[in-house]
Order: C-alpha cells, then structure tokens, then sequence
C-alpha cells in the first residue's frame, strides 16, 4: 500500500558548471517518496486480513531540468532515464484498536536502471544503482463506513518511516538512497459515489532528519543538510466498465514549503514542487490478484525534473 519513484538529487556541479548556470540555485534535495505508485481503490486491501505481496514496475523519464523559477536549466542536454523494482509486504491482521485491524507494511526498491546525458561527458549528471531505502509503516485499517448500497467509505492511517539503508553517492545525480531517515505518515481513502465509481486519494506530510554528508557539488557547503517538509498526495477517479475492469484518471502533486537547510542555516531558492495527471486502469483477475497501470505527465515542476512516469503493479493476497 506504500511505494515510492526514485529518488533526483543533487543534479548539479556547480563549481564546474558556474559560469553557464549564474542564477540557478542548485536544488533536488527530497527523499524518494511515493508520487502515483498507489492509486484505485486505495483505502482499503482487497481481500481483508491476511498477507500481501506487490511488485511495482516503473520507469520514469525527464528532458527538462528545473530550476526555482520553472525554467529549464541551461545545459547541452536534459536527460534522465531510470527503471527500478520495489517489493513490498503487507500483513493486515486479525486484531483490532476499536474498529480498526491492526497491520504493518515493508517496502525494498532495487534501481537497475539509471541513465543521464548532461552533453558534458558526465561532468554534471551521473546515476548509481542498486538497492534503495526500506520503508517500515505500521497502520490501522479502519472498518468500512457502510451505506444503503454497500461500502461508502475506506480509510487508512500509516505512520511510515523511510530509513537510510540504500546505496548513496553524494556526487551522484540518481541515488537509490538518500542516507537520511524520513517520517512519511499518511492518510488513505476511497470513497463511493455509487457501486461502480468511486474517488481515492491518499495525502502525506514528509519530515527529513539530517543528511551528514551534504552533496558539496550541488553548491551546499560541507558538513551537513536537511531537506524542508513537504505536502505531497495521489488521487484518482475511476469506473468499473465491467465488475472485472476500472478505468480513469490518476494524478499526485508534491509541495516542499519550509527551506532546506545546509549546516542549520535556510538556504533559499531550493523548495520543490510539481503536478502530474494521466489516465490508469485496474483489472481483478479474483478477489486476490490485481493488475494496476498508470501513467503520468509531470508538470509545472520547480527544482525538479519534469517528465513522465509510467507503471506497472501486481497486488496477491495469499
């Protein structure tokens, strides 16, 4: 029920690359989070109590580099291309805290793609793969809110930790690590306008601790950084064409608002934010395997790439 898409950080030397970049603030800070990986029906498991395994498959790809301003950053070329793998286990249980099962979930990504061109031989952008951060998130899976026709409301709260256990390189322009731990809660819902249409969203609030090795190619000096809180969510709105198939539209939006902060101090010009919305869909081969595809197109974006994510994922309830 938690994912995430891979972390862009730090896409900028900016010693080397000054002269042609005077007014960019170099950016990228946030951790890897989870921007559209979860999307229909989200507010509840499919089948109740019991174990789940989900694979996501996703590919993300970005020729345009912002900077605080939304323009593009000036470089011979924009590009980056990055494939990861993330597994993920849930454990819904049989026990309750008044109407709400109890149940955690851990979550491993793997990157093994991770292709830049910066037109510079590399001297800006370069990606790392490997193993990403695990993801530890106790919940509690509320009843469902009945109506005269069935389900009219599914929520879920999770208090989701990111903690620093994947590959890093501070020179690095895609890391599957951020080497700092996060707390990530969020609050996941679906609600029933009739049988067959419904709207989910799932919203989070994102807090960073510090990272002890501060990416001094990036323009921060030395020592250490923490990157700001942010707001980020996903939403959908779908219909069930068959009792088998739903289709409609998936979107998420991520909104840094305090600044990040390089050896305690505010450094400015730095938050992040972007939109992405695109069509999905999900098709039920039972009650315990689900297929899930969605794509987005990024935009408005601020000190982040802005490109389109495309996914893949598998739900089974065991």
């Amino acid at each position: 029920m938690q994912s995430k898409a891979i972390k862009l950080n730090q896409l900028l030397a900016c010693a080397t690359l000054g002269a042609l970049l005077p007014s960019v603030a170099c950016a990228y800070d946030e951790p890897t989070v989870n921007l559209g990986a979860t999307s229909f029906m989200d507010g509840a498991p499919p089948a109740g109590p019991g174990v789940y395994l989900t694979e996501y498959l996703q590919y993300y790809t970005a020729n345009k580099l912002k900077d605080n301003n939304g323009n593009n950053l000036t470089l011979p070329k924009q590009s980056v291309d990055v494939t990861d793998l993330l597994t993920q286990i849930t454990y819904v249980s049989e026990q309750t805290l008044g109407t709400a099962n109890l149940g955690v979930q851990f979550l491993l990504p793997a990157v093994f793609q991770a292709d830049t061109d910066d037109g510079l031989n590399g001297a800006a952008l370069h990606g790392k793969t490997g193993v990403g951060d695990l993801e530890i998130g106790p919940f509690l899976q509320f009843a469902p809110i009945m109506g005269a026709a069935g389900p009219k409301m599914l929520n879920r709260v999770e208090f989701t930790f990111i903690l620093p256990t994947g590959e890093y390189d501070k020179t690095a322009a895609v890391n599957p690590g951020s080497n700092f731990w996060s707390f990530n809660p969020y609050w996941a819902a679906t609600y029933f306008f009739t049988p067959e249409l419904t709207a989910s969203w799932r919203l989070h609030y994102l807090w960073n601790a510090k990272n002890d090795e501060a990416d001094t190619s990036s323009g921060l000096a030395a020592g250490t950084s923490q990157a700001g809180q942010a707001v980020h969510g996903n939403w959908t709105v779908d219909y069930a064409v068959t009792p088998q198939l739903r289709v409609g539209l998936n979107g998420y939006f991520f909104d840094q608002f305090t600044d990040t902060k390089n050896n305690g101090v505010d450094v400015a010009n730095r938050k992040e934010s972007v939109w992405a919305v695109g069509p999905g869909a999900m098709y039920s081969f039972s009650k315990d395997d689900h297929l899930f595809f969605n794509a987005y197109f990024e935009q408005d974006a601020e000190n982040r790439p802005e490109g389109n994510r495309i996914q893949a994922r598998w739900v089974h309830h065991f």
